[in-house]
């Protein structure tokens, strides 16, 4: 899958520390998922609510690379410099948004990777863009934008026709492309769990709605 596999994610260390650097360069290439589900009024700001928070993030580690080596030095020297205004500060707010948009993005291949479908309707993805859609980003919207993504749904591409979009316009069989799609779940689904769980951890888990 093209699109998903151009660039890989390191595995996931036993400890759990994952280095800011090639995380931002992997999933610096997943931006363009966004523009596979058509429907621009929605997802384009999804899609650049992604591409900012990268580089919010990016600016951090840059400002010193040695001192936001992983992660979590991210979120620990933050907590330590921004007092009660962490974390909805810097890039501990970044990550936080960005895991939810990449939260989304899993959840909705892995439902279709799993075969969840509506049965009068093969080749739709509403299922698993709702699922998704509940699962990672609708508890921290508020009303107005609910009802935007309720009703982007019935604008999402065949699924056929995401696959195809996903292989960069490459006719592939099914059957390959979703075996592309679980290789990249295999690969990023681990570091999204260590994400959370370490927000969770460190108590920088924020409910306020967007």
């Amino acid at each position: 899958m093209a699109l998903l596999l151009e660039h890989e994610f390191k595995p996931l260390p036993a400890d759990k520390q994952i280095e800011t650097l090639p995380f931002l360069e992997a999933v610096a290439h997943l931006p363009p998922f966004f523009d596979c589900l058509g429907t621009p009024i929605v997802y384009s700001p999804v899609k650049a609510d992604l591409t900012g928070n990268i580089k919010k993030i990016r600016a951090v580690y840059d400002s010193n690379p040695a001192k936001f080596k992983t992660l979590q030095n991210i979120l620990e020297v933050e907590k330590e410099l921004h007092g009660s205004a962490w974390p909805k500060t810097g890039a501990t707010l970044a990550l936080m948004w960005l895991k939810r948009g990449l939260k989304f993005m899993l959840v909705l291949l892995q439902s279709i990777s799993d075969g969840e479908r509506d049965e009068e309707h093969p080749n739709l993805i509403r299922v698993n863009a709702m699922k998704a859609y509940e699962i990672a980003l609708k508890k921290y919207h508020g009303w107005m934008l609910q009802k935007l993504f309720t009703g982007s749904v019935y604008a999402l591409p065949y699924k056929s026709d995401l696959l195809k979009a996903l292989e960069k316009g490459k006719e592939v069989k099914e059957e390959e492309s979703i075996e592309k799609i679980h290789q990249f779940l295999t690969r990023v689904t681990p570091i999204l769990d260590a994400i959370y769980e370490m927000y969770t951890k460190m108590n920088a888990e924020l409910s306020y709605k967007a």
